[in-house]
């Protein structure tokens, strides 16, 4: 038996394909709509605006994100669990790149959202510090208290303002590949590397070859 998507969640779903594709920005309701053949009307039974939608798809970012951000219980850390982790990230980043893309202008012009997004923007730093503090209690990185708190602030800034940084810099601008944005992860690690363990270096060394990319495939298109 098939299972019919509501239409609430294929406006949803729809939103989020032309939003990635063509930048928030540029897409209103009736673009919407067009695309997926309905009339204005049925979209706004459902939702009332864009920023509605836009409410509703930060909460599915939110919802995956804090899914997989969170220390491991019951045993120690290993450089699989980084792969773990840094795998989810990219998934998250490219699924919902329009979020990274203009974050400040949607924030700016929702103040529930924006709120919405202080407190997420704290438990991901919160939660991040204690995945840190887990990679060093297994002696994989070597890092004091408020080293793990300048790194994890560091990673956050990388992490969210990556795909802005390619957006203004690549000569393709709003037309982004997953490896461009793999690259991001891949700045993320290199940040990392100078905590690492002597014990660790090759298991972490083998990663960071995984998530390289060139930073010219980042910028250009080929």
């Amino acid at each position: 038996m098939v299972t019919r998507i509501k239409t609430s969640q294929r406006i949803v779903n729809s939103s989020l394909e032309l939003f990635n594709q063509l930048g928030e920005r540029s897409v209103t309701t009736n673009h919407i709509a067009a695309h997926m053949e309905i009339s204005p009307g049925n979209l706004y039974y459902h939702f009332p605006n864009k920023q509605a939608i836009i409410s509703v798809l930060f909460s599915e970012y939110e919802t995956l994100v804090l899914s997989f951000l969170r220390p491991l219980e019951g045993r120690a850390f290993n450089v699989d669990d980084k792969r773990f982790y840094l795998q989810k990230l990219l998934d998250a980043m490219w699924r919902y790149r329009f979020l990274y893309r203009d974050t400040e202008h949607f924030l700016h012009s929702d103040n529930e959202l924006a709120a919405r997004y202080r407190q997420f923007s704290r438990q991901c730093l919160a939660q991040a510090q204690m995945i840190y503090a887990g990679f060093v209690d297994a002696g994989i990185l070597r890092m004091t208290p408020l080293q793990i708190e300048s790194l994890t602030l560091n990673a956050w800034i990388i992490l969210t303002s990556w795909v802005s940084f390619l957006c203004t810099t690549r000569e393709s601008g709003d037309q982004l590949s997953e490896r461009a944005i793999k690259r991001g992860v891949y700045q993320l690690l290199v940040l990392e590397s100078g905590f690492v363990t002597e014990e660790a270096r090759e298991a972490v060394d083998f990663l960071i070859n995984e998530y390289y990319v060139p930073l010219e495939d980042a910028l250009h298109d080929h």
